[in-house]
């Protein structure tokens, strides 16, 4: 119902005077606030409407309102940010928009383009409005491409119209159109017309959640990797004796001067994010995760970088900001990074990074990942969901918050654990990657070994539960859930409590930057996790316990 007092509108332009209007016609009574006298629609012909349907729908309108004065809703319009300006970009000097060639290039930056409402071509000025921003985004597109192009060719010029056609509604199932110095309605014809416009606009935005539950796309990270059977298959043919050989995180290579073990993993995956640095961190953390999970440091890497088709001096950055983002997880850890190679890919590939990682053993000798014993308990670092996180952003569907949760998850080392868990007697660990939590825990047990798994215990990422429990998946987790059949009833998992469908398809989702799932005396968890906690991993925890020997 209506309210008991009015309800303040401050701003001008097309928004506040249709925000006013739908308001009005919902029972509440709005007061406008302008800053000048005029209602900025654009013409004196669009103002004159405004005002007539301000009139007849009774809304009070308040002119020459201070900048800061009280309101309920403010409806600000276009306003360019002020950092445009501050970063010391050429800007107009009435409304802080970016000044551009026709090109879109920004004026004395020619790498840079800018176009929609934060922009304004110098030559060829038009007021903030969807219709230039929407309409400039074809030839934006083509300019771009056309500025990375190994051969350059010529930006081609925009030239918007003239004038743009501007549909107002009153709330009442009409409404007016503006073009240049005319005026048309109220009508309801031309309500129906905007409303088709307005939803077939909208419906452009839905396809991404039908689409990602229905048919996912290749994820990327350690979901892009290649499913378990065709893996074990084409190992076991290799074999020639159709035995698939045992899974280690590393393997061994010879004794270096100390008689210490020296090990050596490959790691790598198409990138995962669209900054080049991140996603070398990332990646780096990963790959080095089989060395610590194999109780080693890391001794030195060597890496082959694929990059996308590119002028030289793109490529020339991508690989910089790809090594640097190796070496921040190096640097640290005083570890060269030794050499590598680069590749340039083909067929629109994107960018790929793999790492070879050596390392040395800190016990006489590495970390095995079974089997396990009776008594023992399993500890997991930190919380898993990136896979499902992941396929989420890729469809458009994640809650940023959630994926910057992740990454700051991911981009912690979990280097100092080597040294951590081993003063806690580990005797079996691996680490949680593309095969997901259930998969990898398959490879610490021996036939006919019994664990319980406390599901409720195993630490979230924010979201991914409650992605999983939308239908949302990585497209590796269908391959993974194979390995759902060790939680029948005649299989090696028993579960503590009831358990969802969700948290099922948690325990299968792939992980990329995972953690590590250490095996130790049960005497030795709770200082192991008191130790943890303090390292910084303040999410660890105890999932589960042997039941048996084999």
């Amino acid at each position: 119902g209506p309210l008991a007092a009015p309800l303040v509108i401050r701003g001008g332009g097309a928004a506040a005077v249709e925000l006013a209007l739908a308001l009005r016609a919902r029972g509440f009574e709005p007061r406008l606030r302008l800053r000048g006298d005029q209602l900025r629609l654009g013409s004196s012909a669009a103002n004159r409407s405004g005002e007539q349907l301000l009139r007849a729908a009774g809304i009070p309108v308040e002119r020459q309102c201070p900048e800061n004065a009280p309101a309920d809703l403010a409806c600000t319009g276009s306003v360019a940010p002020p950092w445009l300006a501050a970063a010391g970009l050429p800007v107009d000097p009435s409304s802080g928009r970016v000044l551009t060639e026709a090109s879109l290039a920004v004026c004395g930056h020619p790498r840079l383009f800018a176009s929609g409402d934060c922009a304004l071509i110098a030559t060829d000025p038009r007021p903030a409005s969807g219709v230039w921003a929407v309409r400039s985004a074809p030839l934006l597109a083509e300019n771009l491409r056309r500025s990375l192009a190994q051969r350059q060719r010529p930006l081609r010029h925009w030239h918007p119209q003239r004038r743009a056609l501007q549909l107002l509604g009153d709330g009442r199932g009409r409404a007016v159109a503006f073009y240049g110095p005319l005026s048309f309605g109220p009508s309801r014809w031309i309500w129906r017309w905007k409303d088709r416009i307005d939803r077939r606009f909208m419906a452009g935005f839905a396809p991404a959640t039908a689409m990602a539950a229905a048919e996912p796309m290749a994820c990327r990270g350690c979901a892009a990797k290649l499913p378990g059977p065709p893996l074990a298959s084409a190992l076991a043919r290799l074999q020639g004796d159709g035995q698939v050989p045992p899974a280690e995180d590393a393997v061994r290579l010879d004794r270096n001067s100390t008689g210490a073990w020296l090990l050596q993993s490959v790691d790598g995956f198409p990138a995962l994010v669209d900054d080049p640095w991140l996603n070398a961190r990332l990646t780096t953390l990963h790959a080095c995760s089989d060395l610590w999970a194999s109780g080693a440091k890391l001794h030195s890497l060597q890496a082959l970088v694929t990059l996308p088709e590119a002028s030289a001096a793109l490529q020339e950055e991508w690989l910089v900001q790809t090594l640097a983002g190796v070496r921040s997880v190096l640097d640290p850890l005083q570890v060269p990074l030794l050499g590598g190679h680069t590749l340039e890919a083909r067929d629109g590939a994107g960018l790929a990074l793999a790492l070879s990682v050596t390392g040395t053993a800190l016990q006489p000798n590495p970390w095995p990942k079974g089997p396990l014993q009776a008594g023992q308990v399993l500890l997991l670092t930190r919380p898993i969901g990136t896979g499902v996180l992941f396929a989420a952003a890729m469809a458009g569907v994640a809650d940023p918050t959630w994926i910057d949760a992740a990454l700051e998850t991911m981009q912690q080392s979990q280097a100092p654990l080597v040294e951590l868990l081993a003063s806690y007697g580990v005797q079996a660990c691996t680490d949680v990657t593309g095969f997901g939590l259930l998969g990898h825990l398959g490879e610490m047990l021996a036939p006919a070994q019994q664990l319980e798994l406390d599901v409720a215990a195993v630490p979230v990422l924010p979201g991914a539960l409650s992605l999983l429990e939308q239908g949302m998946t990585s497209s590796l987790a269908p391959a993974n859930a194979l390995a759902l059949a060790q939680l029948e009833p005649e299989g090696s998992v028993r579960l503590r409590g009831a358990v969802t469908a969700a948290q099922r398809q948690l325990l299968v989702d792939p992980q990329t930057c995972g953690p590590l799932l250490a095996a130790l005396p049960a005497e030795q968890a709770e200082g192991a996790l008191e130790a943890l906690r303090c390292s910084g991993f303040s999410e660890a925890a105890v999932i589960g316990r042997v039941l048996s020997n084999p």
